[in-house]
This record gives C-alpha cells, sequence and structure tokens, in this order.
C-alpha cells in the first residue's frame, strides 16, 4: 500500500471526492475503504460559501482533517482540498476491512453493512470526534492506494441539504453494499 501524499488533496475538490473513492483510511488500527464522499466548495451548501472560523480550514489548508458536528450529536469527516480555492470532501460511507469487532463494539451493532453507511455511523464506529479536527493527515490518520480498482463510480446530488441541489457532487462505487441508502436505495 503507498501512502497519499499532500498532494493528492491539491487538486480540485470534486476530482479529490472522485479519486478517494476506493482509498484505505487507517485510524485507531482500524481500516476502511471510502466507498461514498460528497465534495463542498464555496457552493451555498458548503460551510465554505463564507468564511468563518469553522471554514477556515478549508480555505487555508489541503491534505488536513476537518470534523465537525452536525444536528449537534453527529461527527461527520472531512479531507481539506483544492490548494487554490476552499474545498473539502466529506467520506460518507466507508467499507470496514480490519478492527471490524472494534467497529461493532464503538457503534453497538451487529450489522456489518450499517456499521458504517454514513457520516455519522462511520464516525462512531472509528472512534473520530472534535480532537481530530486540523491535524494533517499521515499522523493519526493515513490514507493508503492499495490499488483497487472501481469498476463504476456513481453520481447524485449531496444527501441532505437544501441548496445547490444541481450540483452532482456526491460519488459513491456502484452497487457497494456499504453505501449509505436514500430512501432506501443508492
Amino acid at each position: 500500500m503507498k501512502e497519499l501524499s499532500s498532494s493528492f488533496f491539491a487538486q480540485d475538490t470534486v476530482k479529490t471526492a472522485q479519486d478517494l473513492l476506493g482509498k484505505i483510511i487507517s485510524i485507531n488500527g482500524m481500516l476502511v475503504r471510502i466507498v461514498e464522499t460528497e465534495a463542498y466548495g464555496k457552493d451555498p451548501a458548503s460551510h465554505a460559501f463564507k468564511r468563518t472560523d469553522r471554514s477556515a480550514l478549508m480555505y487555508d489548508t489541503y491534505g488536513h482533517v476537518y470534523v465537525y458536528l452536525i444536528y449537534g450529536m453527529y461527527w461527520c469527516l472531512n479531507f481539506t482540498s483544492n490548494q487554490d480555492e476552499a474545498g473539502a470532501v466529506l467520506i460518507r460511507a466507508v467499507e470496514p476491512l480490519v478492527g471490524i469487532e472494534a467497529m461493532k463494539k464503538n457503534r453497538k451493532t451487529e450489522k456489518i453493512q450499517n456499521l458504517c453507511s454514513g457520516p455519522g455511523k462511520l464516525c462512531l464506529a472509528l472512534g473520530i470526534d472534535k480532537k481530530y479536527n486540523g491535524l494533517k493527515l499521515g499522523k493519526e490518520i493515513k490514507l493508503f492506494d492499495d490499488g483497487f480498482k472501481i469498476v463504476k463510480i456513481a453520481s447524485s446530488s449531496r444527501i441532505g441539504i437544501k441548496d445547490a441541489l444541481e450540483l452532482q457532487w456526491r460519488f459513491f462505487v456502484e452497487g457497494n453494499e456499504f453505501v449509505s441508502r436514500v430512501n432506501g436505495k443508492n
């Protein structure tokens, strides 16, 4: 496995979101494969639409961890991207590979397909919270390319937003059983 360099994240955010599919995240002794992402730039649905203390990471870094809380209860894992403009990629779903028993314990579930099939679920399973926010990738969280080839990438509107619905910036591995379900389907 080859660790991703910070330059991987310097590219356009939409391209980074697509290129992250199939890559492996290593954290806390666990390994997972990314199967679903969403790109966020300076569009109206993004934290970076306006520069704030929270969104500054999206403006000032690439190749860093951006973690925030939604609905007052779920952490979301993002990786900052695009050296020329504000951006981050939300990791929406991952396929568990190593450390599955620890993930089940963290999530308090035995259902492997439901373990990491959503941004809040995967953060619970992997033990990700605010303490990771702002860290440079390659330390506590590492990303690797093991040469895995994606057969087909599908796209759709991003989930859970009300603005910029025309942007098809949600990317997922078509047919993967670990992708989050929207209205009962991928």
